[in-house]
């Protein structure tokens, strides 16, 4: 399936939004799980992109700061239907995250009292092995195309498997692209091609970065420091949701005290067991951080905080994605996207690997892993059928426990 890239897709909007709706619905597990439900909605039912353009982006987003999946999502929406449709992407699959993180954070005295069961969660964790063994294999099935994609496909995986600190990620993929430059045998591939960068979107960037440090020394509105916080977590962040909780919990508990460890930790519960993105608990400790001042206050500082911590993941994305379109022109770039691609199908594989560890092996986590793996593989169930399935099962083994 071949498609013009420089031009938007001729797909009705409400489909398309309707479809990313069903990723939010069934997307646990974090970033390389999110892929997994992309791959099985956006590229093998719907065909909107192939698997290689699927990787290729998950390669770009891997490199850049902000929310990965998310960032991949909006320039999914972005090729689909132009930058209107990319921002009508991004609130169809954060805001309903986030509205109900900002009602949580008004729950927290009742959620600290009551402590509901989790048992519905019980296998989300092995499901999300599922959607990503069955991503890994798709993927690696498309991008392993020699003995050097398949060597960076494999060197990839076993250096993440062991090395999970953030500066890893992007060091692989971009590692991965110029061996795949070094190993090419082809002559002039350093073509010229015509470049536009979109400015706008990184002058903004820049000015709410620099914004955001003259408000933390110049102005003490909280509501202000908040959104100033979370701009910061967003742009200085590599590697999706489970990198910016350490940060965000060594400003917001240790250094401001505005949240206490307790609360910093339910609200991470929760959003664990939550579809859609991680970023979405800063509205829980946004609104938090708020609390204390009427429900308005509440509620703003809840909106500030997820607008904060999004943002620069956003600007950089409608910055990047439209220049990547562009320097895949150029032949050099497209020779180092097939390192790229296998490098990123490697680091979805090593994660498979590193959660089904962290799960355990146990005869019902490796049955749940296995069932998911098969239904995605066999095309027939659609992937919120298994995420229902799944809680379910949670339920019941709860209740027989």
């Amino acid at each position: 399936m071949e498609h013009q890239q420089d031009q938007p897709l001729q797909i009705p909007w409400g489909k398309f939004l309707g479809d990313v709706a069903v990723c939010a619905l069934g997307a646990y597990g974090g970033p390389e799980a999110h892929y997994g439900v992309f791959i099985d909605q956006l590229v093998v039912k719907r065909q909107y992109l192939t698997e290689e353009e699927m990787t290729e982006l998950i390669g770009l987003t891997g490199i850049l700061p902000g929310p990965s999946s998310t960032q991949t999502i909006i320039a999914i929406g972005y090729r689909v239907g132009g930058p209107l449709l990319a921002l009508l992407t991004f609130l169809v699959w954060a805001l309903p995250a986030l509205v109900l993180m900002t009602a949580l954070s008004f729950l927290y005295v009742w959620l600290a009292r009551v402590q509901p069961s989790l048992s519905l969660l019980r296998f989300v964790g092995p499901m999300a092995v599922g959607f990503m063994l069955s991503a890994g294999w798709r993927i690696g099935r498309k991008v392993v195309k020699d003995w050097l994609t398949g060597l960076l496909f494999v060197a990839s995986a076993a250096i993440t498997a062991f090395l999970r600190t953030p500066w890893i990620f992007p060091a692989v993929l971009i590692a991965g692209g110029l061996i795949s430059i070094a190993g090419s045998k082809e002559k002039d591939i350093w073509n010229r091609a015509r470049i536009r960068p979109p400015w706008r979107y990184l002058l903004v960037f820049v000015g709410f970065a620099i914004a955001g440090i003259l408000i933390e020394l110049f102005w003490g509105n909280p509501i202000a420091r908040l959104f100033a916080d979370f701009y910061r977590y967003g742009y200085l962040v590599i590697g999706g949701g489970q990198v910016v909780i350490p940060m965000m919990y060594g400003d917001l508990v240790e250094a401001t005290q505005s949240l206490t460890a307790q609360q910093f930790l339910t609200g991470y519960g929760l959003v664990q067991g939550l579809p859609g993105p991680m970023f979405s608990f800063s509205a829980f400790a946004g609104g938090l951080a708020a609390s204390g001042a009427g429900a308005l206050r509440q509620i703003v500082g809840a909106a500030a905080s997820g607008v904060g911590i999004f943002l620069p993941g956003i600007l950089l994305i409608y910055f990047v994605y439209p220049i990547w379109e562009q320097l895949k022109q150029i032949r050099a770039i497209k020779i180092s996207l097939r390192g790229i691609t296998a490098v990123a199908g490697g680091l979805i594989a090593a994660a498979a690997l590193v959660l089904l560890a962290r799960n355990g092996f146990s005869p019902e986590v490796l049955a749940v892993t296995a069932i998911t793996t098969a239904l995605l593989m066999s095309k027939k169930i659609p992937a919120p059928l298994i995420v229902l399935l799944v809680l379910i099962a949670g339920a019941v083994a709860g209740e027989l426990a």
